[in-house]
């Protein structure tokens, strides 16, 4: 899953960023409201966590300029302004939640969840296709009933993948997706995760397209 953080405060924006990685979410970060507008326009993001108080543009600013250009990108609001007026604002401007400053950050993964979880394919958190079964909530990936050990990267490699089983994922779209903003697609770093993944999964459950990308083929069963 990809998040965009807008946030202007340099440590909270660091933390927030590492937290989130250290809990499998990839993550672009700005600290500017008009670059995070920029960023949200190109980018394939599933979820923009958004402060209210940004040089460039506020977040109120944000959220109206995602509105006209039709933006549907679910936006959870963080902010120190936490009284009635801002929420209601906030949320009335088109965020799906709003969390006040300062946070507990279980419960800010907690408010991640239950937001992303609203909607198509993640609105299920247990898939399986074939022998290969995911559960997105536990992060748990078991093979032919057996536990395999994934890196947080794998794990998000390999979701994606099995959310878009038999359809061919290009390396670019991989990237978009996996990778943060500014990927060097001259790299050779895809190919070696996905040889890592591979070959935990001791099983030929991924497979390539010569010179299109990569996928994984089966009925998939969601729960």
């Amino acid at each position: 899953m990809r998040i965009l953080l807008i946030e202007d405060e340099p440590k909270l924006n660091t933390f927030i960023k590492e937290g989130l990685q250290q809990n499998g979410y990839v993550v672009d970060a700005t600290q500017n409201g008009s670059h995070g507008l920029e960023l949200a326009s190109v980018g394939k993001y599933d979820l923009i966590l958004l402060d209210l108080m940004l040089p460039g543009q506020n977040g109120y600013e944000v959220l109206a300029t995602m509105r006209e250009f039709q933006l549907k990108i679910p936006v959870i609001i963080i902010s120190a302004l936490s009284n009635t007026e801002n929420v209601i604002k906030g949320l009335d401007a088109g965020a799906v939640d709003y969390i006040k400053k300062p946070f507990d950050f279980a419960e800010f993964l907690a408010r991640i969840r239950a937001v992303t979880r609203k909607g198509d394919p993640k609105s299920y958190t247990q898939f399986k296709v074939g022998d290969l079964e995911m559960n997105l909530l536990s992060r748990k990936v078991l093979l032919k009933k057996e536990s395999i050990e994934l890196t947080n990267r794998e794990f998000s490699l390999l979701e994606l993948l099995v959310l878009n089983c038999n359809r061919v994922l290009s390396k670019t779209e991989i990237a978009e997706r996996v990778w943060e903003v500014n990927f060097d697609m001259g790299s050779n770093v895809i190919e070696v995760h996905l040889s890592q993944l591979r070959r935990k999964l001791k099983d030929d459950i991924i497979h390539t397209k010569v010179g299109v990308g990569y996928y994984i083929e089966g009925e998939l069963i969601k729960n």
